[in-house]
């Protein structure tokens, strides 16, 4: 495995714990479709929340979360339509991104909606 898909697995195992310590449920990991990927799909209360984890070493470029661009949301929001009707939920969801910057940790809820 290479350092870069390392360092991208350690991020979603913490960013997994991390959610977990704070009352999500983790529902699945690492979905793919031909659409896309979703790293964490997680439920909070009566949300299910589609999480994309982005880790940075250092803050130059925006950081992690600015990293999250238009096009990386369009197929996350593809890939959660294909899992939410694989799986059947109608109920309420959201997106979320976590992302780790030179080791610092910042969740930020509803990062991004469908609509975006």
């Amino acid at each position: 495995m290479s350092e870069r898909a390392e360092t991208g697995r350690r991020a979603e195992d913490l960013a997994a714990a991390f959610l977990a310590a704070k009352g999500f449920e983790i529902v699945e990991r690492n979905f793919r479709a031909k659409a896309g990927e979703i790293d964490v799909v997680a439920r909070d209360g009566d949300e299910m929340v589609f999480v994309e984890v982005r880790a940075r070493s250092g803050r130059g470029y925006g950081g992690a979360a600015a990293s999250v661009d238009a096009g990386k949301r369009r197929r996350v929001i593809r890939a959660a339509r294909v899992w939410l009707a694989a799986r059947g939920w109608e109920g309420p969801c959201r997106f979320d991104v976590v992302a780790f910057d030179a080791g610092r940790l910042e969740h930020i809820p509803a990062a991004f909606t469908a609509d975006a």
